[in-house]
């Protein structure tokens, strides 16, 4: 699928992306429809989270275009691309500390969703209950354990009203108990049908949700296609065995 595809909701195209002298993405293409659930594998350094940047607008590329709906939105900030649809998680939650778990959402849905007062804390409140965090709505932020947390980082986004979720390694640290509620959580938005892309090192977990695997190595795309087509491909079991750590 091509950035002019008519099937795309999100598509990037030729991305280019160096810090100094090191090449993070090597003319990248990439596109989804919005019916999807994409999972991104790969040895550590391989481009993912430096990908979703780009995608999300936290990064500008050196080269290559970004198309979201059917418009260009290179050159757009992260912030108005979030409130276009496009919104992503981080590795690492961030929530506002200082603030109680629904102001937290509540603050997403009205700057990050562009929400007036009363949708803003609709908003809010369905996102906590969609993410199984309603229970701890009056809680501060930073007493959350990691679950939580990172509930809270899926429950801000949720806040904005996306159509296409970018989650960076949010399984991460997690137990298989927890790992297990986090897919449940994940499938249960694919049902209300927010497009999902999952970068995950956890691939037993990953694999769950994902309809189509894409496994990056050195700054490119070397496989894209069925999951378990993708993990079989010689290439991607070369790239695990020989990537070069972060």
């Amino acid at each position: 699928m091509t950035l002019e595809s008519g099937g795309a909701v999100l598509a990037a195209s030729g991305i280019h992306k160096r810090f100094d002298a090191l090449v993070v993405l090597d003319a990248v293409d990439f596109a989804m429809r919005a019916d999807e659930a994409v999972g991104i594998v790969g040895p550590n350094g391989a481009g993912k989270t430096t990908l979703l940047s780009v995608l999300a607008g936290a990064q500008r590329p050196e080269a290559g275009r970004v198309a979201f709906r059917g418009a260009d939105v290179t050159a757009l900030p992260a912030a108005e691309r979030c409130r276009r649809g496009l919104v992503r998680t981080h590795q690492i939650p961030r929530p506002f500390t200082g603030m109680t778990v629904f102001e937290n959402c509540f603050v997403a849905a009205a700057h990050g969703g562009n929400c007036a007062r009363e949708e803003a804390y609709a908003r809010a409140i369905e996102a906590l209950e969609r993410s199984g965090m309603r229970a701890h709505a009056n809680r501060r932020a930073e007493t959350l354990g990691l679950l939580d947390r990172k509930r809270l980082e899926l429950a801000r986004a949720l806040a904005t009203g996306p159509a296409v979720l970018l989650l960076d390694e949010i399984g991460g640290g997690l137990t298989d108990a927890e790992a297990t509620a986090l897919v449940a959580t994940i499938r249960a938005l694919r049902a209300r049908g927010i497009a999902i892309v999952w970068i995950e090192h956890l691939v037993h977990v990953l694999l769950q949700v994902a309809e189509r695997l894409v496994c990056m190595d050195a700054g490119r795309i070397i496989a894209d296609g069925p999951p378990r087509a993708v993990m079989a491909d010689p290439a991607v079991m070369e790239a695990y065995l020989g990537g070069a750590p972060e």
